[in-house]
């Protein structure tokens, strides 16, 4: 049987696991299997394997590759995996090559490396992409490549371009890129994602922009937690929106930002913390400190109180 396009299957909340070491350094696959095993019982819409929270950046080719299979094979089909790609146009296709005979349903493509490109070279960068993959591609929108809406439009006309994921964080930019493609290409099913730390946070704003798909950190760590935010937001209850919000998510945010690469750091440290062996994270990342570990704590169990869980 022929499974479903990847652009109907993206449901749910969207699962970025964390990549296991072991204390050598090296690539823990066991463990690993076992992280993107939680995630996915857990209730996870997709899994989002090697991407930013997973330290794409820090790893091998060949370590690239035995994650994204390990995570095809632990999802076993219930749930797409996408892989991460990015650096250069060249690289990109490599790294796109290897996820796809790893066995992934798609590819986030991260931003390329160091380079400030124009639109111009966006276009190719991301066409050269797609034209070089047999699987559907979600253009990820930060730091270096920042698109307008023109070049959504244009991007949207690949076939297998289904959808931008937006770490920028300008709602004003996301409404024209939405309202452009709706009328440029109506019939178009292309997806739309908040992809910014701690992406509940945004949630309410990203809603009324008609976004409501995200990518979850908390999830990695806390499961419990992100669902019933998820359940609160999609259902319209946000009283329980703000509640936890209020209780969690904000210091959550406020804490993420003392201090240098905690969007990986802290939540790997967060999935210690719950009992996963994940390692600590590869340079030029580094480790949160043992006092901001302690207040994650204290705020897990916190959050973890406000949905009736507990460790």
């Amino acid at each position: 049987m022929t499974a479903a396009p990847l652009a109907d299957r993206l449901d749910g909340l969207l699962f970025f696991p964390v990549t296991a070491y072991r204390a050598s350094g090296e690539v823990d696959l066991d463990a690993y299997r076992d992280h993107v095993r939680r995630g996915v019982e857990a209730g996870a819409g997709a899994v989002f394997a090697c991407c930013g929270t997973g330290e794409f950046h820090a790893l091998t080719p060949e370590e690239f590759h035995d994650c994204v299979a390990a995570a095809v094979e632990v999802a076993a089909g219930r749930v797409p995996v996408v892989a991460g790609t990015g650096y250069g146009t060249a690289l990109a296709l490599r790294y796109a090559a290897l996820a796809e005979q790893a066995g992934a349903d798609g590819l986030l493509a991260l931003p390329p490396y160091l380079v400030t490109p124009d639109q111009q070279g966006l276009s190719r960068h991301y066409t050269a992409l797609a034209a070089g993959t047999g699987l559907d591609l979600i253009v990820y929108q930060r730091d270096n490549a920042v698109l307008t809406p023109d070049t959504v439009v244009e991007l949207a006309r690949v076939p297998n371009i289904i959808g931008l994921k937006d770490g920028i964080g300008d709602l004003d930019l996301m409404q024209r890129i939405v309202s452009a493609v709706r009328t440029e290409l109506p019939d178009r099913d292309f997806r739309y994602f908040n992809g910014l730390p701690t992406a509940e946070l945004t949630g309410l704003a990203y809603r009324g922009v008609g976004v409501t798909l995200y990518s979850s950190a908390v999830f990695c760590f806390a499961p419990e937690i992100a669902l019933a935010f998820h359940h609160a937001l999609t259902t319209g209850d946000d009283a329980t929106v703000n509640r936890l919000l209020d209780g969690f998510y904000r210091p959550l945010a406020e804490l993420r930002g003392q201090g240098k690469g905690y969007a990986v750091s802290l939540v790997k440290a967060g999935v210690r913390l719950r009992g996963g062996r994940v390692g600590t994270v590869r340079p030029p990342l580094t480790e949160p400190s043992a006092a901001h570990i302690e207040q994650l704590r204290q705020l897990l169990d916190k959050g973890l109180a406000l949905v009736g869980g507990g460790r």
